[in-house]
């Protein structure tokens, strides 16, 4: 995908002197004392920053936190406790500016925070008059907020239609370089994990993916839809009975492309949805009418970590199992120890996927982790993204 990268501009010397609006992903996780608790989104946006500080630019960046309502700031909104994260990361003062878009006085050399974006009224909606009166406050916009990637609002969307010039910032630009080499032009054999409670809520994935990748590993709720698609018995656990038509066409899309959807062949059940559990390996044949499927069965395990190791190409979206249990854990903990022994370039999106590489503390081994939720869905999809197609469109001029 062609678009203008902000390391680029600044190889070429463009940047010093100018103003720079920096869209970043800050919209971080805050206890009830309005302190920070996990704040990985603010250390990844500094690289950006920084590339700007260092380059003699005058910064300004913004993100949203929460859901506020437009015109209506309340004090929980602010982005105070992300002003004073990143001063302490960046060991220097980052002065918070509220009601900006009229107009911000920053020189070059210095950053500043602007208060959330989705306090300003339009936002959401993508209004022509806010997002030109942003355009107007820069010379250069950068887009490094992928997590916001999918939504074309004002300080994503339209202030990259009317500011000077738009590019990507480092963080979004590794977001495009990591999914055209998983999607665009994969090493093979590509294969794809899609797990998660719900084969509704990733119909549309399952369908993109069964037309482009030569594996396709389904786990959790959905693999017990997929199950009965194959004949099996799932006793009580989570399923969508009514989509086992959907997940039929499914495999048959695959078998037609001499590709497979592997059914497991063991599970480990439970009699009910607990920590404490016992849990019991069956043979995929053997579930009783009052079993819950938690978990994939050590059998199974091994065939799919034998299919990773060989894969030229991993996509990783789910657990494949209840992994927040440690009875159930270890279907999900083979898979993430597969991919990190195996020589694929991996990328894994979503937020459990990414708790249960920290769990397994398996983050070098993972080629790219990817910080967008929904933007990594939708890409999954097939689906191009509003920054994508905004950013490659001002690329062409």
């Amino acid at each position: 995908m062609n678009v203008l990268r902000f390391a680029d501009l600044i190889a070429a010397g463009k940047v010093a002197d100018q103003r720079v609006f920096i869209r970043a992903d800050l919209n971080v996780p805050l206890n009830d004392a309005g302190q920070i608790t996990e704040d990985t989104r603010v250390r990844a946006s500094i690289p950006a920053i920084e590339m700007a500080l260092k380059a003699g630019a005058a910064v300004m960046v913004t993100s949203h936190l929460g859901r506020p309502t437009e015109g209506e700031f309340k004090p929980e909104d602010s982005l105070a406790p992300v002003a004073k994260r990143l001063g302490e990361l960046m060991g220097r003062e980052v002065p918070l500016v509220a009601n900006w878009v009229d107009g911000v006085d920053v020189k070059p050399g210095q950053v500043v925070l602007l208060e959330n974006c989705r306090v300003n009224k339009g936002e959401k909606k993508n209004s022509e008059e806010l997002a030109k009166k942003m355009a107007a406050l820069c010379d250069i916009f950068v887009h490094d907020a992928f997590g916001t990637a999918h939504r074309a609002e004002a300080s994503t969307y339209g202030i990259a239609q009317f500011a000077k010039i738009a590019c990507a910032g480092p963080l979004l630009a590794a977001e495009i370089d990591a999914i055209s080499k998983a999607l665009a032009n994969p090493k093979r054999p590509l294969v794809a994990i899609v797990a998660g409670s719900k084969v509704s809520t990733k119909l549309t994935i399952l369908q993109s993916l069964s037309r482009n990748v030569d594996g396709l590993v389904v786990g959790g709720g959905i693999a017990n839809t997929f199950m009965l698609a194959a004949g099996l018995k799932i006793g009580k656990s989570l399923a969508e009975p009514d989509l086992v038509g959907e997940a039929k066409a499914v495999i048959e899309a695959m078998s037609a492309r001499g590709a497979a959807v592997p059914i497991p062949v063991d599970v480990v059940t439970a009699k009910t949805f607990a920590a404490d559990a016992p849990a019991t390996v069956k043979a995929a044949t053997d579930v009783a009418d009052d079993d819950l499927i938690l978990d994939i069965g050590p059998k199974t395990a091994a065939i799919l970590a034998e299919q990773l190791k060989a894969a030229g190409t991993i996509v990783w979206n789910g657990p494949v199992g209840v992994f927040e249990f440690d009875a159930f854990a270890h279907g999900t903990e083979t898979i993430a120890r597969a991919i990190a022994a195996s020589d694929a370039f991996s990328i894994a999106g979503g937020g459990d996927t990414l708790a249960a590489i920290a769990k397994y503390g398996i983050e070098k081994d993972v080629g790219y982790i990817s910080t967008g939720g929904g933007a990594f869905l939708e890409v999954l999809e097939g689906k191009t993204l509003p920054a994508f197609e905004i950013l490659a469109k001002r690329a062409q001029g």
